[in-house]
């Protein structure tokens, strides 16, 4: 078994993945020297002096600078680190020549709605416009579930706290989300459940969703009915009928949509986890597929490394504004922009938000960056999109999901059982997680470790996701779980 890992050439760190203990002989590169001090699995220790001042260099780029003098051997973390990173910066296009061979044509089996656009699952969705009427929502789905049978994956409410008391952009979110879900092809059949007196009603809403198949998308206003479960209940049994006529059928990979987070990483997330997903991004991109990367915050730190893959001027314009645009939010709230890593993040060996940035980007893989979505707007391009959210897992997996994601793949290395609209893939960076937690982990890439190599690994996702698209389910699947969070970014009145 591997004990530790050198990732790039340039590095003068190297990672440990399993724990280690002080006095332990590190032979490297010709090189040898003791770990002067206990290194658990995902820490840095030093492989070369560094200087104080001097650069932490992992992924061969700098992760943070070094507080004082640090010995080969000695633990590299928050403790004798910390970040490089400055505000607000200006950028020169650097264009990287990049470019993916095509695959050959892969299908899985899906949907095909009347639209003409492909599902991965056949669901009744309940979608309240405005809090007030969650707990109807919640209890049309407990009722409908009886429903969830033949071609019908499932049924399920997206409970939200909001719709009303919002202004300008901040309600603008709202209703763009909830129209992106109700127009998701995932669902078979959508119930919009509204109060009738909220700002977000579905008057409004109608306006955001265009043109709509009246067979698949029913709507209900409770003050305007006597009982609105049995009303619910009823218009749900219609839905039910209707979407109970789809059957799976072939439909080539180059119309899945798959979106990219991570979220309770871990030191061995940029070295397993992420760039096991970005061979996947690669073999789907390949095929015509396209892929969704978001997290902005954290991008913070790699950004140049998106920003050379961009395939003209345009579209480096439009990612230097993602940048630069979500800096000046987390200022204009008063807010520390480089406040990542989180305390498991820290816990799990990642020392700097550049740290944790230069391993999220690897879940991007080397494809061409070919769009700059914002929050709410729904996919338009085949290959690696960049979309505008935060890093909260389930606000930026909704978004991931209302942009048009058919399926999200999660890597972890702490674990979450959270859920979110569409299937989403729990990816554990090592293997002592997926043993603890078989029921949250769908994927195991922590065996990198031991044997295999990422490129291997990633075709295995591959192989796995068209499964997943075919109607495996997932562990929150068979769990029930269905999970949706929207971007709060305004005053509630």
């Amino acid at each position: 078994m591997k004990s530790y890992l050198k990732i790039h050439p340039k590095d003068n760190v190297a990672v440990a993945l399993c724990p280690l203990s002080a006095g332990t002989v590190i032979d490297l590169e010709g090189r040898t020297f003791s770990l002067a001090e206990d290194i658990p699995q995902g820490h840095k220790f030093a492989v070369s002096r560094i200087p104080a001042a001097g650069q932490i260099i992992k992924y061969g780029a700098s992760v943070g600078t070094a507080g004082t003098d640090i010995p080969p051997g000695a633990w590299v973390h928050t403790h004798n680190m910390h970040t490089a990173l400055g505000e607000q910066l200006t950028y020169t296009y650097a264009p990287q020549a990049s470019g993916l061979p095509a695959g050959e044509e892969r299908f899985f089996q899906g949907y095909r709605r009347t639209d003409g656009k492909a599902a991965v699952r056949n669901e009744l969705w309940i979608i309240p416009t405005v809090g007030c009427v969650n707990s109807i929502a919640s209890r049309l789905e407990q009722l409908a579930q009886p429903l969830a049978a033949g071609t019908i994956d499932a049924v399920a409410a997206f409970p939200h706290p909001y719709g009303c008391s919002q202004m300008g952009e901040d309600q603008e979110n709202t209703r763009k989300i909830l129209a992106d879900l109700i127009l998701h092809p995932n669902a078979g059949g959508v119930l919009v459940l509204g109060l009738g007196c909220e700002n977000s009603s579905i008057q409004v809403l109608k306006n955001y969703l265009g043109p709509y198949d009246p067979n698949r998308v029913k709507f209900l206003v409770c003050q305007e009915s006597e009982d609105e479960i049995a009303e619910g209940l009823r218009l749900l049994k219609e839905l039910s009928s209707y979407a109970g006529t789809f059957r799976r059928e072939p439909v080539s990979c180059s119309e899945l949509t798959v979106g990219l987070k991570c979220g309770g990483s871990d030191g061995l997330s940029g070295i397993t986890a992420n760039p096991v997903v970005g061979v996947f991004s690669d073999l789907l991109i390949s095929r015509g597929g396209a892929t969704i990367l978001t997290e902005v915050p954290e991008m913070f730190g790699a950004e140049t490394q998106l920003m050379d893959r961009c395939i003209n001027e345009d579209v480096f314009g439009q990612t230097v504004r993602l940048i630069n645009d979500f800096k000046a939010y987390f200022r204009s709230h008063g807010q520390t922009v480089y406040e990542n890593p989180s305390p498991g993040n820290k816990d799990g060996g990642i020392s700097t938000l550049e740290d944790k940035s230069m391993g999220c980007v690897q879940k991007s893989g080397t494809a061409p960056v070919r769009a700059v979505l914002a929050y709410g707007q729904r996919i338009r391009e085949k290959g690696l999109n960049l979309l505008n959210a935060p890093g909260n897992d389930l606000v930026s997996s909704t978004a991931l999901a209302a942009s048009g994601a058919h399926i999200i793949l999660f890597t972890t290395g702490r674990g979450t059982p959270f859920a979110s609209p569409v299937p989403t893939v729990k990816i554990a960076s090592n293997s002592p997680l997926r043993e603890k937690k078989p029921n949250w982990i769908d994927f195991d890439c922590g065996t990198l470790t031991d044997h295999g190599t990422i490129t291997e690994l990633g075709g295995q996702l591959f192989e796995y996701v068209l499964s997943v698209a075919s109607g495996s389910p997932v562990k929150t699947e068979l769990a029930g779980f269905h999970d949706m969070a929207i971007f709060k970014q305004g005053v509630t009145l």
